[in-house]
């Protein structure tokens, strides 16, 4: 609990057994997580036999891989069904340090902010904690194409530690939005478009073997995806297009 809201972890995981360890016991020595929601989609691996013999885990197992996008629908849905009114997505992959959940559920319970991201730019962590140039590059190139689109000022897009209020995942229309990895940028698209006020913190990160990634093909798909979701959110609101699904209706 954080001042009387109920606190919920997700972790979207797949193949994440050599992580999934260390990122639980940091969860835990926060204090104030009410559950730890697993959703496994389809990993190879042990994640699902470790996760369930971590105390306090709810694990739920996809019957066949759903994608990035897919597995976060499930996470938020059994958080929600659970009664959280925070809830802070952290990857199991131990890429993001879970000691900024008390600060991000901290914005969200004061209630100036229903949305927050744990930016790797703030503070230049991203190279220092090992981030690639080209990813580096990309990012802020895709940042900058962003911001003048969609009329934000977000330090970055492209995180996946997230935090968010009860009132905002229970307006969100997530079935509009991406199974695969651009779900992440068509929910902020969609959050923007509501007029959600998005909060960030400063977030050290680690690039390791076992840290997550997509390759660099897949990469170049997801980029090109961001200016396809910026540039339908600018025709739809400056110029009077007809809005895609993922923005949903007002």
């Amino acid at each position: 609990m954080y001042r009387n809201q109920r606190v919920a972890v997700v972790m979207p995981a797949y193949n994440a057994e050599r992580t999934l360890r260390a990122t639980y016991d940091e969860v835990m020595d926060q204090g104030i997580v009410d559950d730890i929601i697993l959703v496994d989609d389809g990993s190879r691996d042990g994640t699902v036999s470790l996760a369930r013999t971590l105390p306090g885990v709810i694990v739920h197992v996809h019957d066949r891989n759903q994608g990035y996008g897919g597995n976060q629908k499930s996470c938020y849905r059994i958080a929600l069904e659970r009664g959280a009114d925070i809830v802070i997505m952290v990857h199991p992959d131990y890429q993001y340090t879970p000691k900024l959940i008390p600060a991000m559920a901290s914005m969200i319970a004061n209630g100036l902010h229903d949305f927050v991201i744990g930016s790797r730019i703030l503070g230049g962590f991203a190279l220092d904690g090992g981030m690639p140039v080209w990813k580096y590059v990309a990012n802020r190139f895709l940042t900058v194409s962003q911001n003048l689109l969609m009329g934000a000022k977000l330090s970055e897009y492209h995180t996946g530690y997230r935090a968010y209020s009860r009132r905002l995942l229970e307006r969100m229309q997530l079935e509009g939005l991406s199974n695969d990895f651009i779900f992440d940028n068509q929910f902020i698209a969609q959050a923007l478009w509501r007029g959600s006020m998005i909060g960030e913190v400063s977030c050290p990160t680690k690039y390791f073997a076992e840290a997550s990634s997509i390759n660099f093909r897949r990469s170049v798909v997801y980029g090109i995806g961001c200016l396809r979701v910026a540039g339908r959110f600018f025709l739809s609101k400056k110029l009077g297009f007809p809005a895609p699904a993922y923005l949903g209706s007002r």
